[in-house]
């Protein structure tokens, strides 16, 4: 069978493959997002193609249009749309080479990406044992594409529940702690995606390593890195028993030195983590916990000004020093100009604070 010439505008410069998720860098051209992500993630802060300097606060712009035309092109290839139980039974073949099997692992991911009816036959045709076994492997492009195919079954509620009943929280937490960096961020967003299933909260929470190694993650991850593990312990910590299980693996002054660089997401978790006892005695325990929260609230966006609001109520309602030092820290007179904010949840979040510092104003 012959194999269908694409045209060269749709292979990333990088890797030199078809892209499957093109975006474009601030110099003007595109690539697939997995590849300049991995070359910005080694350091690179140059365009590979212009040697332009690539901005502090760059932004990866989803190209669609080009997304768009590949998707056509290929939907159009017959030749490039096998059989699923064809490309299953490669990946689980021990005859099967390895680049075979990375070819298979491909198109799987390119096909279940676009698809859930595609992605019902794969789990059908027992891929994942299979593709759960490359997570294992010690190669890191295996590893990597078997992690990402993980990722496009799972965007369907019911696979999440059959992933983890097929051991993929054990090989998910093995590839957190081994991999390289792209299989790291890869990892842990694989545990985000399972753990949007209630009922799999708990279940990656009380496995062993599985929280202490996204906070591993958080303290020594590069940027991509610790995004995706603030995002994972974030969903995690709307179950209760795992906001314990966070404060005692030592997320908490890792959040705060977060949310002092500006890191929404690490505000998010920390008004999570404020809702238990063992979470707001720890965040009582860091120097400059309260002033680096008074500052969230002076130059934070929106979404961490509302936690950050939330934060402080929880640790003012429940210790009375910390009450008196957001006085002294300005605080109160930060939500008085909040109350009318146009958002309802930050002006509610302000007003809840402000009638909890009343009671320490006469002592501040």
């Amino acid at each position: 069978m012959a194999t269908p010439q694409f045209p060269d505008d749709f292979k990333c410069p990088i890797s030199l493959e078809i892209m499957t998720d093109p975006v474009i860098l601030s110099s003007g051209h595109t690539f697939d997002r997995s590849s300049i992500q991995r070359w910005i993630d080694s350091g690179n802060r140059i365009c590979p193609l212009t040697k332009q300097t690539i901005p502090q606060n760059f932004t990866l712009i989803p190209n669609h249009a080009l997304r768009s035309l590949i998707s056509n092109y290929t939907l159009c290839s017959p030749q490039q749309n096998p059989e699923p139980q064809t490309l299953v039974s490669t990946l689980s073949s021990k005859t099967s080479s390895f680049e075979s099997k990375l070819d298979s692992l491909s198109q799987l991911n390119r096909l279940c990406k676009k698809s859930p009816v595609f992605r019902q036959r794969v789990m059908e045709y027992g891929a994942v044992s299979a593709v759960l076994s490359c997570v294992g492997s010690e190669n890191a492009s295996l590893k990597e594409l078997a992690l990402a195919l993980l990722l496009n079954l799972s965007l369907d509620d019911d696979n999440k529940v059959g992933l983890v009943a097929e051991g993929a929280i054990g090989r998910v937490v093995g590839a957190l702690r081994g991999g390289n960096s792209s299989c790291r961020a890869y990892a842990a967003t694989m545990l985000t995606s399972l753990a949007m299933v209630e009922v799999n909260k708990g279940t990656i929470g009380a496995y062993p390593f599985a929280i202490r190694t996204l906070v591993s993650l958080l303290r020594d991850g590069k940027a991509r890195e610790k995004k995706e593990a603030a995002t994972a312990l974030y969903v995690l910590c709307s179950f209760p028993d795992n906001k314990k299980r966070v404060v005692e693996s030592g997320a908490v002054p890792i959040l705060i030195e977060m949310a002092d660089s500006g890191v929404e997401r690490a505000v998010e978790v920390l008004g999570l983590l404020a809702k238990c006892w063992e979470g707001r005695e720890e965040m009582g325990r860091v120097d400059g916990c309260v002033p680096i929260l008074v500052q969230v609230l002076r130059n934070g966006s929106s979404r961490s000004v509302v936690n950050a609001l939330s934060t402080m109520n929880s640790l003012c309602c429940y210790d009375e020093e910390v009450g008196l030092d957001v006085m002294r820290q300005g605080g109160l007179e930060i939500c008085l100009g909040l109350v009318e904010d146009e958002n309802e949840k930050i002006s509610g979040n302000a007003s809840a604070l402000i009638q909890t510092l009343r009671r320490y104003r006469l002592r501040g």
